[in-house]
Order: C-alpha cells, then structure tokens, then sequence
C-alpha cells in the first residue's frame, strides 16, 4: 500500500479523472440534438505501478499510483456509414428520376384544363365530322380549327419539356457547385485533422464528426468511395476518379454545349478543352442498373433525366432495342420529347400524305437536273381546294420548307411537282414539332383544303380514309414496344408507360428511404448521444468524484494526527 502522501496523489487522480468524465458528458449532452454529433466514451486505465524491492522482503512491493483516462472514444461503424452513404446515393437518383417523371406527365395533362389527348381526339372527330360532306366549309373550318388547337397543345407540351431541361440544366449547374464546395470543406477538415492528431496525443473529434456530416452530404450528390489514411486524411473518390488526396481538391468543371447551352459536369485535370477532348464525370454507357452500381447521386439523376440535346422522332428512328435501353431509355425528358414527336409526326405526314399524295417519276428538268425515281404530287389521285390551285394544300407545313418545287420536263413542258424530303441533316426540312405549322393558306380560307377531285367530284374516298389514319396505321411506341399500335392506340400507351416508369422510380425511392433511415437508426446506436445513459454516467461519475474526495479528506485527517498528535 502506498504511503500517506502517495495516498493523496491516488485521491488527486481521481478527483481529477472525475471531473474530466464529467465534462466529457455533459458536453455529450449538450450535443444531444446535434446533427452527426458522435457522443464520447471515456475509458479508465490504471496509472503506472512503483515497485520497491528489498532484500529483506519476502516478494516485491507495489504501490499504486491512482487512476488516468486511457482514452476518450469516438466511435463509429465504417461497415454503417459505407452502406448508408451508398444507400442515401441511390435513393436521391432514384427520388430525382421519379420527380421528373411526374413533371413529365403533368406537361400532359396541365394544359389550361384540358388534357392533351382531349385535342387528339378532337382532331379525329373533324375528320369523322369531314367524311361526312367534304365540301362543306363548316366542317372544313372545324378540321382547320381543330388541327390549330392540336398542334398548339402538342407544341405547348413539347415547350414545357423543353423547358424543364432549362430547369434540370439550373440544377445542374447548383449540385455542382455543391459539391465541389463540399470537397474544399473536406480537404481543409483534412488539413486541420492532421495537424491536431500528428502528436498522437489529440483525437479531433469536433472535426471528424464535421468531415464525416460533410461525407454524407456529399454521398447523397454523387458516388463516393473513400478511405482513411493513417495520418487521418480521408482521400475521396467520384465515379472512380480521384476527388480529394492530401494535396488537393480535383474540382468539377460544367462543359457548356454551344447549341442547346446544357452543362455537363467534366474533369479538367482529365480534359484537353483546346483539343476538344472532354472527359465527362458520368457515363451511361452501360446502362443504369443496381446490380452494375451506377444508379447512385443525385447529380447523376439530372445529367441523365434531362439528356444532352432536344429529341425529335428521329431520335428513336432506326434504333436497336440494346442502343434504346443504353441511351435515349435514361432521360426521361428525351424519351418523351422523341416519343411525343413521332406520334406528331406520324399524324402529320399521314394526313399530309392522304391530302396530297404522291408517286414516281423520272424525268429531265428544264433547270439541268435529272430525276430519277423522285416523289412527285400524283394529279390522278390528287385533290385541291376551292381555289383549284395544284397541287393541292397540306394541312400541316413546314416552316422552312415548302412541300413541292415546280419543275418543267425538257422534253415534253409537262409541270412536276417535286416533293421536297426530309433531310435529317437539315432541321428545316422536317415534320418535326419545333418546326410545324397550320398551312397559313387555309388559315385564311378553310375551303382551299383539298376535297375536289380531279374529274370534279366531291373526294369522299379521300375523307374517308383521314377518318380511318386513327385506327388503321400502325406504329410503334418505341424499339422496346415490339407490338405495333394505331395512333389512338400509342397515346395511351406512352402515358401508361410513363405512369409504370413513375411507379417503379417512386417506390424504389420510398423503399430506399425506409432503408436510409433504418440504417442510420443502426448508426444513431453505435454513436448517437441517449440522454438517459449519459444521466446515469453523470450520476456515476459525480459519486466517484465524491468518493475521491471524502477518501481526500480521510488521508488528509490521518496525515494531520500524525504530524499532530504523534509528532508532539
């Protein structure tokens, strides 16, 4: 046993280690609503033993010398926080996916309180309403009304996706500067980390727990793996390339396209701008699925959901079932511009085709050229309007192109009215949404709309078969939709579509977020403050300190008679 004054020193200990457990609790339990706030445990140790050894002894004596905090613990689970922050990533993509999807529909069902496929509709009743008597202007003004009104709304919706791009491009541009906000905050928590614990005397909790809420908030914008170097640095990576190291922050760039003025997250260390050589952040080209883990970030989502350009129908022409599902399936926005394109475009070639239909011919024009196998208006099946002019009127035109060209044979002065094609390369020239509209000739005078045939009669044939474009053509929604459907058909289909996307992206985020919150319940466990426990560790720690002290005064009155009453 020690002797009295070393007595006092052990007393001293605990005093001391005491006090400092108090403090350590109730600074947990001022933190008890804190977010990321991660509680600390104090653990007791024994301070070093002095032996005496004496030859006369029978065995060597010890003598305690109190008390020490060992160790202040801050404890986390990695094996928690990897799953939540992955978990958290993959709901936020998820959550943005359904979102946008639900804007989507919403673009067609909005519409001033009238839904878009009311339009359609009624569109297909002025053509019921046509075939009837075709060269009555009432009801040539009311398939000009109607075709007016369709085209508007479908272009309105068309807009309003157009529009959402510009908005998801905002978001873009925000999430990304987010997060590389978050990468200098972790890099300068590094810096400061390593400078407090290089004695190995200080753990920087404070600090640690702000680099670790950083870390979640960062796992939710973008796919993240980390990992902890001895020195305490946390090096970060995005997409699998080098985000934060322990010299630097590799911040995101935004690449803006020159035509449609989207941004596009990039590497600068990894790009060569004067080259032309952009290494984007995001890559899609295998698709986005759970099992390849590439459905993580809400920064992805975006850059996805609104795609690089504005789609049209030829966006889906002549594509593969596996480029579909690679490509233009992910943006939500793209798909339905390309799927609501095609259905417009389907509508007004047919229409334009029954009004003025065409055929072959091969001929040389007086301008020098020679046609071979060309498109030109047929004058056997062809009707015009009251004014008689050839060939007959479109319903729907092309706002840089005209439908024919005139052009005379060398040989015999016959007049050719060319068609003039589609040219993908030319914008001008499509049946596209961006491009179409009501042929300003009939705007003006409804019975110009071709329903006279060439022997003079009423084209009855002509009105029957636009009545019959609803039910009879085929076509298909998409290269996944290997059932071909009618144009009354395919609306339905493409909002049933979008409503099952919807669906499925919703209750993936729900069901993500049940899980989030279960894990970090699991991570509150591990470090979360209870209040009632950290009571009891006061309590407990209050009557060691009171124990400590009342051993003091003990020793403290022993010490005093010796030297008092001995000493006399």
């Amino acid at each position: 046993m020690a002797n009295g004054m070393g007595s006092l020193y052990i007393g001293a200990s605990g005093l001391q280690n005491s006090q400092n457990a108090l403090n350590t609790t109730a600074n947990n339990l001022a933190n008890v609503d804190t977010k990321g706030y991660v509680r600390q445990q104090v653990l007791f140790a024994d301070r070093n033993y002095m032996t005496f050894d004496k030859k006369s002894a029978i065995s060597f004596q010890q003598a305690g010398l109190g008390v020490t905090i060992a160790d202040v613990v801050h404890t986390r689970d990695v094996f928690l926080d990897k799953y939540y922050r992955t978990e958290s990533g993959r709901q936020a993509f998820y959550d943005v996916c359904g979102k946008t999807i639900d804007e989507v529909t919403d673009f067609f069902q909005e519409l001033e309180g009238e839904t878009f496929q009311e339009s359609l509709e009624d569109l297909w009743v002025a053509f019921e309403e046509l075939s009837k008597q075709p060269d009555e202007e009432i009801r040539q003004n009311l398939v000009v009304q109607k075709a007016t009104l369709f085209l508007e709304q479908a272009q309105a919706v068309y807009d309003n996706t157009k529009s959402y791009q510009k908005n998801l491009n905002v978001q873009i541009s925000d999430t990304t500067k987010k997060v590389n906000e978050l990468g200098k905050k972790i890099h300068k928590l590094n810096q400061k980390i390593m400078a407090i614990e290089a004695g190995n005397v200080e753990t920087a909790m404070s600090l640690r727990d702000e680099r670790d809420n950083a870390l979640d908030e960062l796992s939710a914008l973008v796919k993240i793996d980390y990992k902890e170097n001895v020195d305490g640095v946390v090096k970060v990576k995005i997409e699998g390339v080098s985000f934060i190291d322990e010299a630097r922050v590799y911040e995101m760039g935004l690449h803006q396209d020159k035509i449609t003025d989207f941004l596009t997250p990039y590497w600068p260390h990894l790009s060569d701008e004067e080259q032309g050589r952009i290494t984007e952040v995001f890559s899609v080209g295998n698709g986005i699925s759970s099992s390849n883990n590439t459905d993580v970030g809400k920064l992805k989502a975006l850059v996805i959901s609104r795609g690089d350009h504005v789609a049209n129908y030829l966006d889906l022409k002549d594509l593969s079932s596996l480029d579909y599902n690679r490509g233009l399936k992910n943006s939500i926005i793209m798909n339905a511009q390309a799927e609501l394109d095609q259905l417009i475009h389907t509508i007004t070639t047919t229409v334009n085709d029954i009004l003025c239909p065409n055929t072959t011919a091969t001929f040389r024009g007086e301008d020098g050229k020679f046609y071979e196998n060309v498109l030109v208006w047929d004058e056997t099946k062809g009707a015009t309007g009251s004014d008689g002019v050839k060939p007959g009127h479109e319903l729907f035109s092309r706002r840089g192109s005209e439908r024919y060209t005139e052009v005379k044979c060398i040989d015999d002065g016959k007049t050719y009215y060319v068609y003039n094609p589609e040219d993908p390369n030319d914008p001008d020239t499509l049946y596209s949404m961006t491009n179409l509209e009501i042929n300003e000739v009939l705007i003006q005078e409804e019975a110009h709309l071709p329903h006279i045939q060439p022997n003079g009669e009423t084209a009855f044939a002509m009105a029957a078969e636009l009545s019959a474009v609803w039910g009879r053509d085929k076509v298909t929604l998409n290269p996944d939709d290997l059932d071909m459907c009618t144009i009354k058909e395919y609306y339905q289909r493409m909002i049933i579509g979008f409503g099952t996307q919807g669906s499925v992206y919703s209750k993936q985020a729900t069901t993500l977020e049940g899980s989030t919150i279960s894990i970090d319940n699991k991570r509150q466990e591990v470090f979360g403050v209870s209040s009632d426990e950290e009571l009891t560790n006061m309590i407990k720690y209050q009557n060691a300190y009171n124990a400590a002290s009342r051993y003091i005064n003990v020793i403290s009155e022993m010490l005093e008679h010796i030297i008092v009453q001995l000493g006399s």
